[in-house]
């Protein structure tokens, strides 16, 4: 038993093979229409007025070492001249084996470029100093 459309000539009776894709494309349309309009609407943040200094104040213990960063990017260790990267990294190699580790603060010059600060930072993550810390001025009328 078989089921008749119609004869092959007949183009009424046959089954229609194409999807229509109008209504997909009018409803993307109104999706991206609607997203453009929220999206401005969710970047939008609350106006804040947060705090100035977001430092607390620490006494430094004698097993803290502070390495300094000059305005022309040479480095100190304490008060002392490092000659080179090398002298710094295995200062800080020794320093990183010592148990309990010795907390560095790293005191970097405002005129000083990022770099020579990064730098440091470098040499700290490398020789695997688990604490470190910057050392900063409060804001002028506190």
């Amino acid at each position: 038993m078989a089921i008749a459309f119609g004869d092959e000539d007949d183009a009424d009776g046959t089954a229609l093979a194409e999807i229509n894709t109008t209504p997909l494309v009018d409803v993307m349309l109104v999706l991206l229409i609607i997203f453009l309009i929220t999206i401005p609407v969710i970047n939008t943040t609350v106006a804040l007025r947060l705090p100035r200094q977001a430092n607390e104040l620490r006494q430094s213990s004698p097993q803290t070492v502070v390495i300094s960063v000059d305005a022309n990017g040479a480095s100190y260790w304490f008060d002392a001249l490092l000659p080179d990267r090398q002298s710094l990294q295995d200062k800080l190699y020794r320093i990183a084996m010592q148990t309990p580790q010795p907390e560095v603060h790293i005191r970097g010059d405002a005129r000083a470029d990022f770099e020579a600060v990064a730098r440091v930072l470098y040499a700290c993550q490398r020789a695997g100093i688990a604490r470190i810390g910057f050392v900063t001025e409060p804001p002028a009328g506190r």
